[in-house]
């Protein structure tokens, strides 16, 4: 069971906090996350954790492509993603594309993706795009389906 976070007492915040922790170090990962979320809030002049969730809905995938073996061909075959999947993946996107942005420190890249994230820009949204135009491209091997 996740129990919510202490600030916003929501439990998606802990999973994300979750996520972002590092070597057990969940304190830290508070830390970073909160900072994070005041730049945000200082940036866009909303709430700052209507401006996550609605960053997180803007990268999360409806469709992805799985690996099909049929007759010694493999087939890459579009399947709805579960909700909690389709919460995680959005997650560790978020995560692993706001670590590989150029930045100052964790803080103020994690606030930059949200942002971007926010406002339909961004690589974690463009991840998501791109798993759904594969998913497009390869619809004629929907009939493989598991």
């Amino acid at each position: 069971m996740i129990l919510p976070d202490p600030k916003y007492g929501e439990e998606i915040v802990t999973k994300f906090v979750n996520n972002l922790m590092y070597d057990g170090k969940k304190n830290t990962a508070f830390g970073i996350f909160y900072a994070a979320m005041d730049m945000v809030e200082a940036r866009s002049g909303e709430p700052a954790i209507d401006v996550f969730k609605s960053a997180l809905n803007n990268v999360m995938p409806a469709v992805e492509v799985k690996s099909r073996r049929v007759g010694g061909a493999t087939f890459q075959v579009p399947t709805e993603v579960k909700p909690s999947r389709r919460q995680g993946l959005g997650i560790r996107w978020l995560i692993r594309y706001s670590a590989s942005r150029n930045g100052r420190s964790m803080e103020e890249k994690l606030a930059a993706e949200i942002l971007a994230a926010y406002k339909g820009e961004g690589s974690a949204v463009k991840k998501k795009e791109d798993t759904h135009k594969m998913a497009e491209a390869n619809k004629a091997f929907s009939h493989f389906k598991f």
